[in-house]
Parts: C-alpha cells; sequence; structure tokens
C-alpha cells in the first residue's frame, strides 16, 4: 500500500487533471500527460517539484495503486505500447486508488488496540476490499465505489470512536469544520474530531493531537512543529507532506518526517 514507482507508468502524472494555483504551475486536462514526464515514466523535475510551482505532486499518494494497475490488473502492460487499453487504464486507476485508501484505513483499525471489539468485522471489511482490487477492468469500472466506502466508513467511524473514548472529558467534535488559518497553538485535541477539517495554514504548533481523528483533514500549510500526533488516528504520509512542521514534531511510528522539514 505504498507507492513502487518503478513499477508504475506514471499514471499519477497523465490520470489526474489540475488547474493552475498554488499548487500546480499550469493546466493539465484528465488522461493528458504531464509536460514533465519522460519517455521512461519519470519525473523531469522531480528533484525541483516544489521551486517549479508543482507542489501538488509532493503530496500525492496512491497508496500503491498505481503498481496494482499497472503490473496486476493490466499485466504489466504499459498505456503507451497499448493506446487503445490506455483511456481504459485511466479509468480504473482513480478506483483502485479509492480502494487501496480503504485498505490503509482498514489496516490501521486493526492495529488500534481499543478497537479490538470490531476486528472481526474490520477483517472481513478487508478481505473484501482486498478481493474487489483484483477484479478485471470491466468489473472495476462498473464497481459502486461510493457504497463501498460509505459502508467501510461507518465502520472505520465505529473504529474511531473506541479510541477517542479512551480520552476522558468531553471530546471537541469540529468534524468538516472550517479552520483555515485557526489560531490552535498549544491547543488540547486530544481525541478531537477532525473529520475532514480544513484546518489550511492552521497554527497547531505544540497541539495535542493524540487519538484525534483527522481522516480526510486537509493540513495543507498547517504548522505542526512541536505538535503531538503520536496515537493520532487515520493520519496519512501525505498529510504531513502538506504540512510544516519539526524535528519536534511527534508523529506515529508508521510515518516519517518529510524531508523538507
Amino acid at each position: 500500500m505504498r507507492a513502487d514507482c518503478g513499477n508504475c507508468f506514471a499514471l499519477c502524472c497523465v490520470v489526474p487533471a489540475f488547474s493552475a494555483s498554488v499548487d500546480f504551475a499550469i493546466d493539465k486536462n484528465a488522461g493528458q500527460a504531464c509536460p514533465n514526464l519522460q519517455r521512461d515514466s519519470r519525473c523531469g523535475i522531480h528533484t525541483r517539484l516544489r521551486d517549479k510551482g508543482f507542489r501538488g505532486c509532493t503530496v500525492y499518494d496512491c497508496f500503491g495503486a498505481g503498481q496494482q494497475v499497472s503490473q496486476v490488473t493490466f499485466g504489466g502492460q504499459d498505456w503507451r505500447q497499448a493506446p487503445r487499453t490506455a483511456q481504459q487504464m485511466f479509468r480504473v486507476f482513480p478506483v483502485m486508488r479509492d480502494l487501496h485508501e480503504l485498505l490503509w484505513y482498514l489496516t490501521e483499525a486493526l492495529t488500534l488496540r481499543p478497537a479490538r471489539p470490531l476486528h472481526v468485522e474490520l477483517e472481513a471489511a478487508l478481505r473484501e476490499t482486498e478481493r474487489l482490487t483484483r477484479y478485471n477492468p470491466e468489473l472495476l469500472m462498473e464497481l459502486d465505489v461510493p457504497a463501498h466506502r460509505s459502508e467501510v466508513n461507518a465502520l472505520l467511524l465505529r473504529a474511531s470512536e473506541l479510541v477517542r473514548a479512551e480520552v476522558r472529558g468531553k471530546k471537541k467534535d469540529r468534524r468538516g469544520a472550517d479552520l483555515i488559518g485557526a489560531r490552535l497553538r498549544d491547543a488540547d485535541l486530544r481525541g478531537a474530531n477532525l473529520r475532514g477539517a480544513y484546518l489550511i495554514g492552521a497554527d497547531l504548533a505544540g497541539a495535542d493531537l493524540r487519538m484525534a481523528d483527522v481522516i480526510g483533514a486537509d493540513f495543507r500549510d498547517a504548522d505542526l512543529r512541536g505538535a503531538d500526533l503520536t496515537g493520532t488516528v487515520f493520519l496519512i504520509q501525505s498529510q504531513l507532506d502538506a504540512a510544516r512542521g519539526d524535528a519536534a514534531t511527534k508523529l506515529p511510528p508508521a510515518l516519517h518526517h518529510p524531508e523538507r522539514w
């Protein structure tokens, strides 16, 4: 469930669309190869993406869907050598990415001690999601991903609630809240529900986010210097890559400090 770009046909450089903004220097249509993409499926400006105005690329995570589609679903057949299957591959990639993201969260949920009462259900959901990733292209394109995501998300929320219940007292519920630029320095956010919260540019320096649920939270340019994120629920690497932090930022063992910190 980690990206292996060497075994992918640069699908993340072709499939998504993006618009000229603070995250991307140019407009690009879906299914159109980025002009920085080289013939060997490597990025020509990989080491200078932020300097060249492509910081959005540096925080993208396919959760390993790229190599799954490239090497398993399409058997190692590059879309360049098989243009008739290219559009099919491009349609399958976002579906596979969604499934792999769910696999990541389900795998994490199974490591959460307070969520043990849900382990049988979590394991069943994991097996079912893994089964779906083995579908052929035709079945993947017909798959109702939102319906499956909804079922899995309800289970993940129950796991989150069991974890956050370990924190005594009243917990903050800021699910989907607009916290853009919010002043939350040194805030006690233990066990908070921050699902889908907009924390763009928020000051979270020194904040305590242990056992907070941050699934889908937008941490772009958020200040996490000195913050404690050990035990933060459903935190992913791309959220950290989009934020600002330092060596004093405490992270879960499975994640790492971005090099630019």
